[in-house]
């Protein structure tokens, strides 16, 4: 029911850099990995909700607009390819994580508001999620999931950072790795939306 390439695709996506991810690192950086666990929850209900909108909202509308979901399709392999070129140009760019401690309610809110919601829905949720319960709870569920690891992932990261022991380990590499992939995904991406086109 659920194939390697959505679970491939959902780690690729939330592994990159974005708002979720930006704040995940810094309440690593600030507080630790541990304490960082309470944010948690607030990133998978805000991708959730976030996620369960876009998706049915288009499935909805497809029933009319059948064109949608590969334009869509195309719209999010632009989006993509945005951020990668976006990744690589900020790369050497430094970024200042020691914000305020970061709460529940703010990860929730950049979470809801992140452009990634809008690329699963339309572009790595499969159709049929949309239509049939079963398969949405399927994917939903198992997207929750791979949530957990790549969350404790990003505050390792932050934490890691702070302590400056691992060389390699650096924002300009971690971008540029994430811009490369990204790139990667951005064309199979395109070419099945025009195929359906």
């Amino acid at each position: 029911m659920i194939s390697w390439l959505f679970i491939g695709s959902v780690i690729m996506i939330l592994l990159t850099p974005g708002p979720t991810n930006t704040l995940l690192a810094s309440s690593g950086l600030q507080v630790g990995v541990k304490k960082s666990f309470r944010l948690i929850p607030a990133e998978a209900f805000g991708y959730l909700l976030s996620i369960s909108f876009w998706g049915f909202l288009i499935g909805k509308i497809s029933v009319y607009l059948p064109a949608l979901p590969p334009i869509l399709k195309l719209f999010s392999a632009g989006y993509i390819l945005y951020l990668a070129l976006k990744l690589w140009k900020t790369a050497n760019a430094v970024q200042d994580l020691n914000q305020v401690s970061i709460r529940d309610w703010q990860l929730f809110i950049a979470t809801l508001l992140n452009p990634k919601a809008l690329l699963f829905a339309s572009a790595v949720f499969p159709a049929i999620a949309w239509a049939e319960p079963s398969y949405y709870v399927a994917h939903m569920l198992a997207f929750l999931l791979l949530i957990i690891p790549i969350a404790f992932f990003w505050t390792l990261i932050g934490s890691m950072l702070s302590s400056n022991k691992v060389r390699w380990l650096n924002q300009c590499t971690m971008q540029k790795t994430a811009s490369l992939v990204l790139m990667s995904f951005s064309i199979p991406l395109s070419y099945s939306a025009l195929l359906k086109l």
